[in-house]
């Protein structure tokens, strides 16, 4: 039962099926509009996931409800400060209503999203709450970091990979963790696959920064370089622009050409010429390996982690 497919398909009933609210409607309708907009759904797969190596995946339901409720509510947010029009190919939350309903529609999918992810024994209670609590600290500050990082002439890469844990990898450690302690883990091997889905959270990241500059728009299902248009301080960028005063490259000059097509393309040749391309991909691995290594240390026979293991090189795959 620990299928990719067959974990999608039990979490998308529970979802169609999910009834947080009613009125005033302008309170939960924008909750279940963006609970509708589809989505990878990683993050409650991999709660599902960690219940799931231990017994039943549906003993962690709540805790996978409350890991989506969560990250959806951060994206709510996210939309409002980054002023997007668009989320998923639908129109987002604060423009299809207003600001004030987005801020407080998430602010009450934050509450539900307690309200599930206590849905536990007592015996993990603590040790859950704390870990979700612990997490949705650090996804704020990884989203400030962000924001400070825009402002901030050079960032160095350690500061960057800092950031994309907190503000995404963390979530799926996270998820993994009190799936896991709900299906019957010990707290050290579910601090083991916190680490095995938080590190494999940051070779997912850095793949996606490197498929926005070398991706097939086809399969990466957004723009290829919106990264490099937006001058967006990614691992890449972080990377070539300290190559780039090694090698006398004018890497200011490049940031600011206007013509969009030209930039991208610019970049792109400046990456290779630079061996920044397969630097991101052997960080990707590098992280990818790591999670392994975390997976690894938890006291579990082998065959029972295979699925996590399937998982990760599934993710490690990707292209979209």
């Amino acid at each position: 039962m620990l299928k990719l497919a067959a974990l999608q398909q039990l979490f998308q009933a529970e979802l169609d099926q999910l009834n947080l609210g009613k009125t005033p409607a302008k309170l939960y309708d924008p909750m279940h509009y963006i609970m509708g907009l589809g989505g990878k759904r990683l993050r409650p797969i991999l709660s599902l996931m960690g219940a799931g190596i231990y017994g039943s995946p549906s003993k962690a339901m709540p805790q996978a409800i409350a890991v989506e409720l969560f990250h959806n509510f951060s994206l709510i947010h996210d939309d409002i400060m980054d002023d997007a029009p668009i989320r998923r190919g639908m129109t987002t939350v604060h423009n299809k209503w207003d600001n004030n309903v987005g801020i407080l529609s998430g602010d009450g999918m934050l509450v539900k999203a307690y309200q599930y992810v206590a849905q536990c024994d007592a015996s993990v209670l603590p040790e859950v709450l704390s870990t979700f609590s612990q997490t949705a600290l650090e996804v704020c500050e990884g989203q400030q970091m962000d924001m400070d990082f825009e402002s901030m002439d050079v960032v160095a890469a350690d500061a960057y990979i800092k950031m994309i844990q907190f503000k995404t990898s963390v979530l799926l450690g996270c998820a993994m963790k009190v799936g896991a302690l709900v299906g019957g883990a010990t707290v050290t091997d579910a601090n083991a696959l916190y680490e095995f889905a938080m590190l494999l959270g940051t070779s997912f990241q850095i793949k996606d920064d490197y498929l926005d500059v070398y991706g097939d728009p086809e399969k990466f299902g957004k723009q290829v370089g919106g990264d490099i248009i937006s001058n967006k301080k990614t691992l890449l960028w972080i990377e070539a622009e300290k190559r780039s005063r090694i090698e006398g490259v004018d890497f200011a000059a490049l940031a600011k050409m206007t013509t969009e097509e030209k930039k991208v393309e610019a970049f792109q040749e400046l990456y290779m010429a630079l061996g920044v391309d397969v630097y991101a991909k052997e960080q990707v691995a590098h992280y990818y390996e790591l999670s392994l290594l975390a997976l690894s240390k938890v006291d579990m026979p082998k065959a029972q982690l295979e699925p996590l293991r399937e998982f990760a090189a599934w993710l490690y795959a990707r292209e979209s």
